[in-house]
């Protein structure tokens, strides 16, 4: 089953290429077709391609052709795309980071040749991962920064940027009742205490006709929201809510930190007072309905028994239903945290592992310097043969007895030269990632506490195949970053299976285990 899956792979080919790569010989048909190559070398289909020669990189996301791309990556015609480099698909961080998460939304893969990157394997999701989770970091550290000056313009009366209240509008840097808005914010307390449904309220507004400031139709979300601001008794706040990036939501930040100030009241403090107790009466009568908390090793953690493991409600345990065996769960995330330093730091393994990959690589990179020297020394004797003939040093018949064998070699050579290249693509993504995983992977077992839970959630997604609890040890297998070189040609033979793990790694980090004493 995982074989058909991964042999049936739609993707696309992104085809980006600068006027200097075209004077370096690389045309935007030598990318193609060395993408193609190394799409067929996986055993994936080709749907698209997506071409964008002669585009700047500075800017790319609102490009015809890079909507095509999105939309067909949203509709899941293609599950995958193929580019030369990560500055071919766009110069832009911003945008970079932007073309990342969408494809993250839609669990679709990025596979770039020259930086080695393919998130369809181990290795690639976790580099990834990686790669999102520092960037995520630059964007707190860059908001914490902004945010650090919003409170100083609070205080100072400054406006903060954003629209006024509706009711408000700003006059000389100062919030002032809006002559039309007013009324209306007014007469919504007064329904609200008289009818004491929102919706009923949103609807009697729509019916006499009045329409919030963008001209659309009252909802009771909005009417919620307008009564709960205390804008409208004369307490304006500021610097009290924060977004998180992460669920696409507001919060409300600690009181010490909010700034109030005083504007002109709309209506009374009584009026206010009352409608937002009737708000909290009904909230309060209402049951919350609880989230249901997403455990770091949830559908992993397995008991001895087969049965998988989980955390109940009434205890921090993950627990087995069938024979009740049970590990605390600080105790599974504690014996996690220490495997990854033998994870991550099995250096004479890796040295090992990549010296062995990378004779494979430098066999194939001699290869295709010698492809490319032939290239060039048949385009001189090209090209000498065509001096003589325009010196009538040779007759035309002559020419073309001795050109056709050299315009077949350069046929030859030029077919084969994008077939070495993608050997190599496959090569170096296959097993040189790993080195680049682990290099920039140095420091995780040190950065693993301070990880957000859904960045250390996806990491172990990305290298935990099975973890087994019995009752005096656990074991913990981790999914192998590579597998031993073969042949271009058996590598179709080998496909990734159903949940993406790639084939455990011979000799390398296969499987490792960590016990708990009893």
């Amino acid at each position: 089953m995982g074989t058909d899956r991964q042999s049936s792979k739609s993707v696309g080919i992104w085809i980006r290429v600068s006027t200097e790569d075209q004077a370096r010989g690389e045309s935007p048909e030598h990318h193609e077709k060395r993408a193609r190559l190394y799409a067929e070398a996986k055993g994936w289909n080709v749907r698209e391609v997506y071409h964008l020669e002669a585009v700047s990189g500075k800017a790319v996301m609102q490009h015809p052709e890079a909507q095509r791309m999105l939309k067909d990556i949203k509709a899941g015609h293609i599950t995958g795309l193929i580019f030369s480099k990560l500055a071919r698909l766009a110069r832009n961080t911003k945008e970079l980071l932007e073309f990342a998460d969408i494809f993250r939304e839609h669990n679709a893969d990025l596979v770039s040749l020259q930086e080695s990157i393919d998130t369809t394997s181990p290795a690639g999701r976790l580099f990834y991962t990686m790669i999102a989770a520092m960037a995520q970091w630059e964007r707190e550290e860059i908001a914490s920064r902004v945010a650090a000056s919003v409170p100083i313009r609070a205080k100072l009366g400054k406006q903060l940027g954003g629209a006024a209240p509706f009711g408000y509008r700003w006059s000389d840097g100062k919030l002032t009742p809006d002559p039309k808005e007013a009324p209306v914010r007014k007469l919504i307390y007064e329904l609200f205490t008289e009818h004491r449904r929102k919706k009923a309220v949103a609807r009697l507004l729509n019916e006499r006709g009045y329409r919030t400031r963008n001209g659309s139709k009252f909802t009771d979300t909005t009417v919620d929201r307008l009564l709960r601001d205390p804008t409208a008794k004369g307490m304006r706040r500021a610097n009290y809510t924060r977004t998180d990036d992460r669920a696409k939501s507001w919060k409300f930040k600690p009181e010490t930190d909010w700034v109030i100030s005083s504007v002109p009241a709309i209506l009374s403090e009584e009026l206010w007072a009352e409608c937002n107790r009737i708000l909290d009466s009904q909230r309060a009568s209402r049951a919350p309905i609880a989230r249901k908390p997403v455990h770091l090793f949830a559908g992993l953690a397995t008991c001895q028994c087969g049965s998988r493991m989980y955390v109940p409600s009434n205890t921090p345990k993950y627990v087995c239903y069938s024979c009740r065996n049970k590990i605390p769960v600080i105790d599974l995330e504690g014996i996690f945290h220490e495997q990854l330093k033998t994870f991550v730091f099995s250096t004479d393994d890796v040295a090992a592992y990549l010296r062995q990959a990378d004779d494979v690589i430098k066999q194939k990179e001699a290869l295709l310097e010698s492809l490319a020297r032939e290239e060039q020394a048949v385009r001189r004797e090209t090209d000498k043969l065509y001096e003589l003939y325009l010196a009538d040093q040779i007759t035309k018949e002559g020419f073309g007895e001795r050109h056709r064998p050299l315009s077949e070699r350069l046929r030859q050579v030029e077919e084969e030269q994008p077939k070495v290249q993608a050997e190599i693509d496959v090569l170096k993504i296959q097993y040189l990632s790993s080195d680049q995983v682990l290099s920039d992977a140095r420091d995780l077992y040190t950065r693993w506490p301070t990880l957000a839970h859904e960045d250390r959630r996806h990491i172990v997604e990305a290298i935990t195949e099975q973890i087994v609890v019995s009752k005096g040890d656990v074991e913990i297998r981790l999914a192998g970053i590579g597998a031993p070189p073969r042949p271009l040609s058996e590598l179709s033979q080998f496909p990734e299976d159903a949940g993406g793990k790639a084939t455990k790694l011979q000799g390398f980090i296969a499987a490792t285990s960590c016990t708990r004493a009893g």
